[in-house]
């Protein structure tokens, strides 16, 4: 996974899982536009559709574990989203759907203003600013599998079918 795009800079520090998506749209059980709802009771967010990288204040996507937040943003078109820290249960929620919390240091996190232009490789675990530094970020290799990959848990499991399959006959 690699990809360019200018960034979305909302920089309020501890938005939480209620700010990134209300709790009346939690009875929602397709993920296909509910990106529409996304902030809907923050209008001072001025989110526009086109990026595929929001960057974030400190501690995002704290209180509530919803994974419907994840949903959100990546419905509503983010592929990304970039902060000095997140919540453990968002990062986690995010990493099994396929959507990148990329933790970078403050001093380059300053650097992202709106539309900066910035370049993601997954491959590489890089972010690099335009005109600016490319910095490494981490991630848990096993997740990084899976995104690369376009797989789910249960997804990476079946791909081993047929070596689980040998051992259990072998047994």
């Amino acid at each position: 996974m690699k990809f360019s795009s200018r960034v979305v800079v909302v920089p309020q520090e501890n938005i939480d899982t209620d700010q990134i998506i209300p709790a009346r749209f939690l009875k929602v059980t397709d993920k296909v536009g509910i990106g529409s709802h996304l902030f809907e009771d923050r209008t001072e967010f001025q989110v526009e559709k086109g990026s595929q990288v929001l960057v974030a204040g400190n501690n995002f996507a704290c209180g509530s574990s919803r994974e419907h937040a994840v949903w959100a943003l990546a419905d509503f078109g983010f592929k990304a989203v970039v902060s000095t820290s997140f919540a453990d249960i968002f990062r986690q929620n995010a990493l099994k759907n396929g959507f990148l919390p990329i933790v970078v240091d403050p001093k380059t996190h300053a650097l992202l203003k709106p539309g900066t232009l910035v370049t993601v490789d997954l491959a590489a675990q890089t972010l690099s600013i335009e005109g600016g530094p490319t910095v490494t970020f981490p991630i848990d290799s096993f997740a990084k599998t899976c995104i690369l990959e376009n797989l789910d848990e249960l997804g990476y499991v079946l791909k081993h079918e047929a070596v689980i399959s040998a051992f259990e006959k072998s047994a």
